[in-house]
């Protein structure tokens, strides 16, 4: 029997320890490991891959893609595609610092609490890369999304590239709406049209107080996905999971914390990785591995 082989390319100077056993947890029979991978000469890898399996068994080996440097990273998977020939290549997946599968998760899990179309939701710390994608997952199940920074121009700038980053449709855009509020009216105002918020901010900053969070009437769902002290959402813990904020409280929002969020997550994570080797020519990028998240609900 063939053996299943993942190139993980990172990167970064050494590849992901991370990644590298959620992949062998998968059910990769060899991993190989690269690090410091630059877009620029990734070919010979990726040629590497292709032509030393034919026809059926091509499917055995796959790419997957990694790194801290995100915006490098996505670099690094428009390379490999590109190295391509045709029908002659091997399934691709970008997962760099888990941006994808964590905001696959964030967005699935507020899934089982509402409908996102045609609700208000907002992205605190929405211009990195888990809130982008956060940001472009929801528009695209027909939210409209708030994506804030403290720079109004960096918030237009995520909006502009969650369109032509991942592939977003023309209509999405208009789903999307920047926001830097400058005083707490305005912040407030803000808030408080909100269905839904996902924290994605820097680790370690507080974006919402727990006061803050107690006064939002008509918010339903609360997530915060920084693990790091202190919580990006006050009064939400890191266990937290499909958690009342306020106990026995009917109009209270669910809330989740990082950890509440991350079995969903591994779960897709662990999912992607094994689906790479079901055909050779699959790309997981957002929607797909959204899509894979959805499916381990189920």
């Amino acid at each position: 029997m063939t053996e299943k082989i993942l190139l993980q390319l990172d990167v970064d100077e050494h590849p992901s320890s991370f990644d590298s056993i959620v992949g062998i947890d998968s059910g990769v029979d060899r991993l190989l490991r690269y690090g410091s991978v630059e877009a620029s000469g990734v070919e010979s890898l990726v040629h590497g891959a292709m032509f030393t399996r034919g026809g059926d068994d091509l499917k055995n080996t796959a790419i997957f893609v990694g790194g801290n440097d995100v915006n490098q990273a996505e670099e690094l998977f428009g390379a490999i595609q590109k190295a391509f020939f045709g029908p002659v290549r091997v399934s691709v997946m970008l997962d760099a610092s888990g941006c994808n599968t964590t905001a696959s998760a964030a967005v699935a899990s507020l899934t089982k609490h509402m409908t996102l179309e045609g609700s208000t939701c907002v992205v605190l710390g929405g211009t990195g890369p888990v809130g982008r994608r956060v940001a472009h997952l929801m528009a695209r199940q027909g939210a409209h999304v708030i994506v804030t920074s403290r720079s109004l121009a960096r918030a237009e700038s995520a909006c502009e590239d969650i369109v032509k980053g991942i592939g977003a449709g023309g209509g999405e855009r208009d789903r999307l709406e920047a926001a830097a509020p400058e005083t707490e009216e305005a912040r407030n105002a803000m808030l408080s049209r909100a269905d839904a918020i996902v924290a994605c901010g820097a680790a370690g900053v507080e974006l919402l107080s727990a006061e803050g969070l107690s006064s939002l009437q008509s918010l339903k769902v609360a997530i915060d996905l920084n693990a790091v002290p202190p919580a990006g959402i006050g009064g939400i813990e890191t266990f937290d999971k499909a958690k009342p904020l306020r106990e026995g409280d009917d109009r209270s929002p669910t809330v989740y914390g990082p950890i509440g969020v991350g079995g969903l997550k591994m779960r897709a994570h662990k999912a992607a990785v094994a689906k790479l080797f079901e055909q050779n020519d699959l790309v997981f990028d957002a929607n797909e591995i959204y899509d894979l998240t959805i499916e381990q609900m189920r």
